[in-house]
């Protein structure tokens, strides 16, 4: 018999000071038996980091060949595809030819380095590509948020995220790897 996913509910504030974006949003996601707490709290702080009205989660970590997370416009064409973790180089590869911006958000200390120093060659010319890195210390705080039912409000400042929920606020600070041209 096949593990079903666990559903979470999360209402998420966003006051993202830096992109002038602010705005509530009441979220389900679910994370797949073989995703972690802390996996799935960076796929909410990548929605919070990229929020917009069309902005929507995929069907998830066993779905290949769909975003963590993306946002099509009216024709159903991918205007931004959005991954987390460390996916194969072609993964991104592809990623990169069907949409007019990729973000990679990376974390896992250092085995998300040891990723980086294989694939930032071949990555280096794909010019619609973000790669954000995230410290293991900082997504492992995450994690203590996720909850079955959590409220959430994210700040966006110079760079730096505040995530208060129902635990201790946490701080995040991404890393840039590589920003997309243009």
């Amino acid at each position: 018999m096949a593990l079903k996913s666990t559903v979470f509910k999360a209402d998420l504030g966003v006051a993202d000071m830096d992109r002038g974006y602010y705005g509530d949003h009441s979220l389900t996601l679910a994370r797949h038996p073989s995703e972690t707490d802390e996996r799935l709290m960076v796929r909410l702080l990548a929605f919070a980091l990229n929020a917009q009205e069309y902005l929507e989660f995929g069907r998830g970590i066993s779905t290949d060949d769909e975003a963590d997370l993306w946002r099509r416009d009216l024709t159903g064409a991918i205007e931004q595809w959005i991954d987390v973790g460390l996916p194969d180089e072609r993964d991104i590869r592809k990623a990169s030819n069907r949409a007019n911006e990729v973000v990679l958000y990376t974390y896992g200390g250092r085995a998300a380095e040891i990723w980086w120093e294989q694939n930032q060659n071949k990555l280096a010319r794909l010019t619609n590509l973000t790669v954000v890195n995230l410290a293991a210390a900082e997504t492992q705080a995450l994690a203590t948020l996720a909850e079955r039912t959590m409220r959430l409000q994210v700040t966006v400042q110079d760079g730096h995220l505040y995530v208060a929920g129902e635990g201790e606020p946490v701080e995040v600070t991404p890393v840039f790897w590589k920003r997309a041209e243009g």
